[in-house]
């Protein structure tokens, strides 16, 4: 077979929509199929809970009262995860959250030279066919804090979820690792189930 030609012997399409192969290990797919979504808020370093505020155009890490989470206005979020073909990468997710009866999804932006994170309004797509700006790679923070993650941006490698201090604020941001192995306390995530401190 030359460069050329490539061999295609589709056998079904999955309960999942994913294209399914005979025979030829060679073949991956390159798309991401949603498999579950898991139901947490998302703390800092500080244990502030990321809260959306669509109205302001902010996503920031607060202190937030019990009763402040039990009412959960654009705090607690869901994580969509997808499969994929390139696990090391790490486990493909996206994020939304539900602000009285809309939803909105986290993506990233270039305005004015700058990786920006935003929240718009509508859903999370069941599967996304190749590239997508709302997809984040979930990693381990580091080998000895397996509770904590990560979040690296799936078009850009070595920028990942953070914050930044900006006045009293904790603004959400997309922020470059310095180094391979670096760590950095303000990309630090933990992931809680709504009601744990």
């Amino acid at each position: 077979m030359s460069a050329d030609e490539i061999l295609v012997c589709a056998v079904k399409l999955g309960k999942n929509l994913c294209l399914y192969f005979i025979d030829d290990d060679e073949l991956e797919c390159d798309a991401f199929c949603k498999e579950k979504a898991l139901h947490r808020v998302l703390r800092n370093v500080n244990s502030q809970l990321l809260v959306v505020r669509p109205d302001l155009n902010l996503a920031a890490f607060e202190d937030v009262t019990d009763q402040e989470m039990q009412s959960g206005q654009g705090m607690h979020f869901t994580i969509h995860c997808y499969k994929t073909t390139t696990p090391a990468a790490g486990l493909p997710v996206a994020f939304s959250v539900q602000i009285e009866d809309k939803s909105y999804y986290m993506c990233c932006e270039k305005e004015r030279g700058e990786m920006i994170v935003r929240f718009k309004e509508g859903e999370v797509p069941k599967d996304i066919p190749g590239e997508s700006n709302i997809i984040f790679f979930k990693k381990t923070f580091t080998s000895s804090c397996s509770r904590a993650f990560k979040f690296e941006y799936s078009l850009e490698e070595g920028m990942f979820l953070a914050f930044k201090e900006e006045g009293y604020l904790r603004k959400l941001i997309l922020k470059k690792l310095s180094g391979k192995d670096g760590v950095d306390e303000t990309m630090k995530i933990s992931l809680s189930e709504f009601g744990q401190n």
